[in-house]
Formats: C-alpha cells, structure tokens, sequence
C-alpha cells in the first residue's frame, strides 16, 4: 500500500502546502501537528515555525520486529526507510519472546508435503474467532493475514533468513475444524549475536537471558527434564548444541533473539537508518488530515521527520502504562503482571487517537497465567500448570478452568470466576509428586524450596488443611476439590474441564503420566502453592486497521498516510490466540503488506 498508493494521494496534497515537495533538508516551514497525551486526547493542533530534521520514504516507528521487518519490505520496493526507537535497544517485545511465528501453509509444511492449505486455516481462524469481535478480525483481514504470511516467510528466507519448523507444536484449539494437531508454527534457526558486531550491545535482552539456544518445541520437554530419559536426553542435545557453538567463538541464541538477531543483520547489510533514543512525540499532520510525519524527542529536542510516503506504527500496546490498562481493561490490574518490556507504555496507540483513529479490543491482551517471583519479576507460567500433579483454585478452595488450556483463554476464565469469587491471584497447588519431578518456575525438582519459601514466592503445608490456612483458601472446599480431582486423574479424564483432551494440553504435559498425561493426583505431602496472576505478553488492542494495514478513523475510513501493526493494532486474532506466534505472525505480515 505505501508503495503504490499513497505516493499520489500525498504528491497531491503536497502540491497544496505552501512548502517544497522535495522536503529539502533544514528548511523552515510552517507546520501544523498533533499534541500527544495520556488518557482520551482530543486532537490540539498549533503552528510552530522549525527545521525539518530528516526526509524520508517511509517513517517507522518502532524497531521490533514489525518495524525491522518493514525496512526490508522498503528496500525491496526501492524506498528508503527512517527507522526510530524509543530505546537504547533494538527488538522490542520481540527479543523477549519466544521467536515463534504462526504461518499457515507455509514453505516448510510444503517441503515436509505437510498438507496445509488457505481454505483450512480459514476455517479454522473462522471457528475460532466467530463473527462477534467487529472489524479487528473481519474476514477480509484474516484473508489478508493468512495469504501474505507465507509470502511474507518465504520474502526473508529470500533474503537469508534462516527458518526451522516448530516440530510438532499443536494449534492451540486443535480439536476445532481447520485446526492441527501438528501445527503451524516456525521459528529462527541458532543465530551468532556476534554477527552483529557493534550493534550487538544494543540488542534487547531479555531478563531471563542468558539461556542455552534451545528451540521453542524443545523448551516444554527440557523442562521436565528430570521426570523421564528422553526428556533428559533433549536438555543434553541442547547442551551439546550450546557447548559447540561456544567452542567455536560464536554467541548462540534462538527463540525471540534469534528473529530480531536476524531480521537486524540483513538491516544492516542494506544500511537501515536506524535512531535509537528517539521516542515518538507526535504525528504530524496536514490541512486535510494526511499524515505527512511525525515529531521526534532526540537529545533533548524535538525534531521534525517528514515521510513522503507514510508513517509505519509499529511500537507496541500499552501493557506497562497502569492509567491506561486501569481505563480500558477489567480489574484488578498490574503492570508488575506484565511479561512486556518497560518501554510498552502506549505512545504509538496515543499518537493514533490524537489524529482521530478509531481503536478496538482495548480491554484484552495476550493473557498468561503468571507467577511473580520477588527477585526476578513475572515469569510467564507457560508450562507448569498442565502437568500432571497439580490444579488451579480459586478461594473458594475450587478449579475454575481446564489448567493447561491455551493462556490467554486461562486468563479469561480466571477474571470470569473472579466477579463472582476471587480468583486473583488464584493458587497453583501441586503436590511432593510433582515437586520431584518437574521445576516450578526456578524452583528444580527435588532441591530444597527454602530460598522459595523464605521469599515469599511459594508455600508449603504438611497437609491440605494446612496449606489453605497459610494462603487464605478455604479449607472444605480444597478438601472436596482435591477429593474429586484425584478420583478423575486415577480415572483418566477430567470430567470438570477436559483436562488432557486435546494434543496442546498433552503438548506440555508428562506422556509418562499414565493414563492421562496431564493429570495425577494430589496426593503425596508436603503440599505447594505458588500465587497465580493474570499477567500477559502484552496488550492485544489498539488502532483499527483493514486489510491493508491502513489506520481507520472513527468513520472507518482510512486516515492518508498512516499505516500500523503488531501491538499497536487491534489484532486480526480476536479475543482469541490460534497457536505459537499468532502474536508475531499478524505483526510481521500486516507491516509486510502495509509497505506493499
């Protein structure tokens, strides 16, 4: 779009202002722009008379890796990109994920003969997400997501981008028509941080890095590492893997750092103009409403960047700025939950209202249930709840949700029960079974819990009526819970909830656990308990756009010249989370059809 459209609509609307074209550099003109501000901005434009500190093809905002991926697209289309960050850092929320991308059919399956087609990932993104969550996910934008997105991967394996399948990692509602049990999702092969060079100091580490470059089909099995061989056998292949690659001077990374690694290694072969520290101040616009560029804090200073094609938001939600999450999200809510960078405070989504962008799906996010550890912050609980040994509870001392469902629906259903009975935090109650077996969080099986214990994080009763008096649930109805709990883990099926029924529960439970991986009973003392809290990824709603990644105004017209992706937007998902990188996915592809 910004390519072949929106040149002639601004080629026009320049020839209305009263300054050059050629966005000369350092000349002065007088121009008319958007104030930005926390909370519901009514748009308070002024006139300033300043330097235009850089022209360029297509303004960026935001280096994830939406933003990274964008700059390529210009470079292909012969356009020249202005890439800024907020930060010191390059890769956003990105570099803490899990580096995983959700792309139907793509060139991968193909190879493997896999099977996948368009017409089956529609239905099942149309089984999923339903027709009830407006234009965010209209079926002209989940079309667009699921035939650019191959096209998108194969773009940057053009490139040199190196992609491996995620072997074996399910859709995450794979029982429902169109979905798999073998999945979609792909993901960054080991990546060398030292390829990098100078600008490896300013790649966004995550707080759990350093980690062994294992892959993110591989993580749920190492992790259960002492509960059978071939769990065990997987974490000493990753070891290998990270021993050789040390051995041989390089930096091994995978997951969320090898996609941004990557995607910032062929920017700097095509010599990206990158600012970092340049937080977005505000857009800049014309007479008639056209985005021509933005304002930019740089030093101290605000500058002024004019795009002769259009401004790419891609900068993140708003998961770590508590005004905003407190007045469009349910309570209670934290920003402490939150699994998002620091710098995920909502400047990008606030730019857009301020210019009159209509926004949808603000009160969801990319929910996960998460333990917060006094040292070290959220840890994203990925895992831990769908292994067997172990169940959820509210106060009421009772199970509230199938624990190994997909984290968002979790998430869902925890803030449900807690209108009626408080569920936040809920409690993870797992019993010396699986305390020997499986890690909680940094907590390794069968290694003392003081230090755990001690700070708070966890807590331990000799019996269940002991263990509900320390952390406040009720003693009958924990009793009565486990008591029928255990009664349908001995039988196999969990009658309440399906735990165990689908292949994404199995996915991260113990096929040793017979007769039903993701379910034993709670039987064996001491008994555990870790608090549980509706943490998150990060936010899933923010600007309306269409098919063509433009920003609709209120009216659901395209406002001219401004186009956005991945957190920022309203997402083509839903309310609903379709499998590994269904956050990523739609983030790289609409910014890939947005610079188309």
């Amino acid at each position: 779009m910004l390519w072949h459209r929106v040149q002639g609509q601004l080629q026009r609307h320049l020839r209305r202002r009263p300054y050059d074209a050629t966005f000369s550099y350092c000349t002065t003109y007088n121009l008319s722009f958007g104030l930005q501000y926390t909370g519901h901005p009514t748009p308070q434009p002024y006139n300033a008379t300043t330097d235009v500190a850089a022209t360029t093809d297509v303004l960026i905002i935001g280096a994830g890796g939406a933003g990274l991926l964008a700059a390529l697209r210009c470079h292909e289309h012969h356009l020249k990109p202005l890439l800024i960050e907020k930060t010191d850092k390059i890769g956003g929320a990105t570099a803490y994920s899990g580096g995983t991308v959700w792309v139907p059919n793509n060139h991968l399956q193909k190879v493997e003969e896999d099977g996948d087609s368009t017409a089956k990932a529609l239905q099942y993104l149309d089984s999923l997400i339903g027709d009830g969550v407006g234009p965010a996910s209209s079926s002209e934008r989940r079309k667009a997501y699921i035939e650019n997105a191959p096209q998108m991967v194969s773009f940057l394996h053009r490139l040199g981008f190196r992609w491996r399948s995620s072997k074996g990692y399910p859709d995450y509602h794979p029982n429902l028509p169109g979905g798999r049990e073998h999945g979609r999702s792909i993901e960054g092969n080991v990546f060398n941080l030292r390829q990098l060079g100078d600008w490896r100091q300013h790649i966004n580490l995550s707080p759990t890095y350093p980690i062994p470059p294992l892959f993110a089909y591989e993580a749920g099995t190492v992790a259960r590492a002492g509960a059978s061989l071939g769990a065990f056998a997987a974490l000493i292949r990753v070891l290998i893997r990270s021993v050789t690659h040390r051995v041989l001077g390089r930096e091994p990374v995978t997951l969320g750092l090898s996609l941004v690694g990557q995607l910032l290694a062929l920017n700097r072969k095509q010599n990206t103009t990158i600012w970092r520290n340049s937080p977005l101040e505000s857009l800049l616009t014309s007479s008639d409403g056209s985005i021509v560029g933005a304002i930019v804090s740089q030093d101290g200073q605000k500058k002024v960047v004019l795009a002769k094609h259009g401004v790419l938001l891609c900068a993140g939600g708003f998961a770590k700025n508590q005004k905003m999450r407190e007045e469009y999200q349910e309570g209670p809510i934290d920003t402490s939950w939150s699994s998002a960078p620091p710098s995920d405070t909502g400047d990008a989504i606030q730019a857009g209202i301020a210019v009159n962008a209509a926004t949808a799906l603000m009160d969801d996010a990319w929910w996960g249930p998460t333990m917060i550890d006094p040292v070290k912050g959220p840890y994203f609980a990925l895992w831990d709840r769908a292994r067997p040994f172990s169940i959820c509870v509210d106060a009421a001392g009772q199970r509230f949700m199938n624990e190994a469902e997909s984290y968002v629906d979790a998430v869902h259903h925890q803030y449900e029960r807690h209108r009626n009975t408080k569920a936040i935090p809920a409690w993870m109650v797992v019993d010396s079974n699986f305390r020997q077996r499986y890690p909680l969080h940094t907590v390794l099986p069968s290694v003392s819990p003081k230090t755990a214990i001690e700070s708070g994080f966890l807590f331990m009763g000799n019996t269940l009526n002991e263990l509900a008096e320390q952390i406040g649930v009720d003693k009958a109805g924990l009793s009565r819970t486990v008591t029928r709990f255990n009664a349908m883990a001995k039988a196999g099926v969990d009658e309440d909830f399906g735990r165990g029924s689908t292949a994404y529960d199995r996915f991260f439970g113990d096929p040793k656990s017979l007769p039903n991986a993701n379910l034993g009973p709670v039987e064996r003392p001491p008994f555990y308990a870790v608090r549980i809290y509706p943490g998150d990824l990060g936010t899933k709603g923010g600007l309306l756009t269409d098919a063509h990644g433009r920003v609709l105004d209120r009216q659901h017209e395209p406002i001219h010249g401004l186009y956005a992706s991945g957190n920022t937007t309203a997402s083509v998902m839903g309310r609903s989370y379709a499998g590994a990188g269904a956050t990523i996915g739609p983030a790289l592809t609409f910014a890939y059809i947005a610079v188309d």
